[in-house]
């Protein structure tokens, strides 16, 4: 199984902890450090956040072996156009490390304070679809037109080309609705989406399969990836603390235990062996790559964990 960190970047997270988490995800083993692409705190109530786009540029040159990337950019921030080039070099920045996530995005408050305009869910997919189309366009294609409801480029020639060939993989996030699947059996490396009960994520995974035969790709082509909260202890007992850390920061006065007990089911939580287990259910769903959301980024204890006893559990 791929094991990838994933931060949430608009939580307070400083250049300094960007670069330590980096070394700590390369010298643990895992495959990668991704981050989300926001500009307003979630989690807690104010909190620092810088952009996703420069944060993956500068841990690109500080780093050799880890992919980077976004879970996810939406579509709402940026024009395609900008989007496909800055991945571009990053992707020349990091020699190839780069992973590409997008999304139709979906933070209201956060949208009103940056000045994003917020459109209804169904506009927001139609631009999504069609910022989806012009980066891939834009990364394979020697010039193009495009005419769509939302962009105009006339003889577009994108220089220069990705270090990847064709692209960098492109993962795209979301719930797995049928409109979604179609364009990711269309467009998408991968696909990525939250936590989820076994049952759902088995429907997710069909509704893929479906998308893929109708579009006539195999399958086996598309990744499946799930990005779930991680709180990993030497026991469970361990795990419930970090839970515990992880509320006290939020200044939630949740029971840690009773808050663990309600999300079992979308969580990867406890002990290095109960945690191995469910890992090695979600392998049997069809699941190919793991994003451990680390909530407590100041928490390097656990990325240690992880990499020294979780990933060789794993193997």
């Amino acid at each position: 199984m791929r094991v990838c960190l994933m931060i949430e970047g608009q939580e307070g997270v400083t250049w300094e902890d960007w670069v330590r988490l980096a070394h700590l995800t390369e010298d643990g083993g895992l495959e990668g450090l991704f981050r989300s692409d926001h500009y307003t705190a979630i989690i807690r109530p104010d909190a620092d956040a810088l952009d996703a786009w420069a944060t993956l540029a500068g841990l690109a040159a500080v780093t050799e072996r880890i992919r980077l990337g976004t879970l996810v950019s939406p579509a709402t921030f940026r024009h395609p156009s900008v989007l496909a080039r800055m991945a571009v070099t990053v992707d020349h920045i990091s020699r190839g490390r780069l992973d590409v996530g997008m999304g139709s995005g979906w933070y209201e408050r956060e949208h009103e304070a940056h000045g994003f305009p917020f459109l209804d869910g169904k506009q927001r997919f139609q631009l999504f679809a069609e910022q989806v189309e012009i980066v891939v366009r834009s990364w394979t294609e020697d010039r193009f037109d495009h005419r769509g409801p939302a962009y105009e480029l006339q003889n577009q020639q994108a220089l220069p080309r990705p270090v990847q060939h064709p692209h960098p993989p492109l993962v795209l996030g979301g719930g797995v609705k049928p409109r979604f699947a179609a364009l990711a059996a269309r467009y998408a490396t991968e696909v990525n989406t939250l936590g989820a009960s076994n049952d759902e994520l088995r429907e997710r995974k069909r509704r893929l399969d479906r998308a893929c035969a109708d579009h006539g790709r195999d399958p086996a082509t598309l990744g499946f990836s799930v990005m779930t909260s991680c709180f990993l202890g030497d026991t469970h007992a361990d795990a419930v603390e970090r839970v515990a850390r992880f509320l006290s920061a939020r200044g939630d006065e949740t029971e840690a235990e009773a808050m663990l007990a309600a999300r079992r089911d979308r969580w990867l939580a406890g002990g290095v062996e109960e945690v191995a287990e469910r890992i090695e259910e979600l392998r049997e769903l069809g699941v190919t790559r793991l994003f451990l959301q680390h909530l407590n980024h100041w928490d390097d204890e656990m990325v240690s964990l992880i990499g020294g006893r979780l990933l060789p559990a794993l193997r």
